[in-house]
């Protein structure tokens, strides 16, 4: 286990914009939301476009990350979706609060392991909000918390990462389970990771009765303190997310 990194951060340099702060209530075709993020992270890149945070959940689906290997698809139950951001395959659905960050790590130091390591604290600081110690692995991707009521040894997965940079541009970002149909992840391996003794949960799952609204403000909170200041809340429909993004400095 990797200690908690209490003075872990990414702040950008002074002068900058404030981060866009993006909310969907519907849930967002997977397809729109890649071509989203690449036309966003393309006119951050130019200069032409702030950073943005896009709160979101998507309709039941797999993603297959570039290291995704095709004996860890069970059973097709949904659409896949070949992502090109790193990890293996995942499940998105509603109840799971996805976070797609578009941020220029030119303005923040061009260090794709410290952009991991500063999302990584970021679920675990939100976690903390509701009593949830979520830890890291080193030989495991994502966040996870002890279960020790279902088995010595048992550990579930409560938030998954995925990301990539293009021209110092993140995009992808996080994912946590709020309340989710769990029965959906045994369509796959979840990120690869066979043992019985890891498993998937969620803040219900946890017997915590937490909402969408409720993490969405504790993610906020947690990003200004590790990533920089943030706009005021932005609701976006799946159009306006869609062309939002090809107006000049956004």
């Amino acid at each position: 286990m990797t200690a908690a990194r209490d003075s872990i951060a990414l702040l950008p340099r002074a002068g900058g914009n404030l981060v866009k702060w993006r909310i969907s209530d519907a849930p967002v075709a997977y397809e729109a939301a890649l071509a989203e993020m690449e036309s966003r992270a393309a006119a951050i890149a130019d200069g032409r476009a702030h950073e943005c945070v896009w709160l979101l959940e998507h309709p039941p689906l797999y993603t297959a990350g570039t290291s995704a290997r095709p004996q860890d698809l069970i059973e097709a139950r949904f659409p896949v979706h070949q992502a090109g951001r790193g990890g293996q395959l995942t499940y998105h659905g509603p109840g799971q609060r996805v976070a797609y960050l578009m941020l220029d790590l030119r303005r923040r130091g061009p260090d794709v392991r410290a952009y991991v390591a500063t999302l990584e604290e970021w679920i675990v600081r939100t976690l903390a909000a509701f009593n949830v110690r979520g830890e890291r692995r080193e030989d495991r991707v994502g966040v996870w918390v002890r279960r020790p009521e279902r088995a010595d040894g048992h550990e579930d997965k409560i938030a998954a990462i995925g990301i990539r940079v293009k021209r110092w541009v993140s995009l992808h970002g996080i994912a946590i389970n709020v309340d989710p149909d769990l029965t959906h992840f045994a369509g796959i391996v979840p990120c690869g990771v066979a043992d019985r003794r890891f498993g998937v949960t969620s803040l219900v799952d946890l017997g915590l009765p937490v909402t969408m609204a409720d993490l969405d403000c504790a993610l906020k909170r947690e990003f200004e303190m590790l990533f920089g200041p943030a706009g005021p809340d932005v609701r976006a429909d799946q159009a306006s997310a869609a062309t939002a993004v090809r107006q000049p400095a956004i």
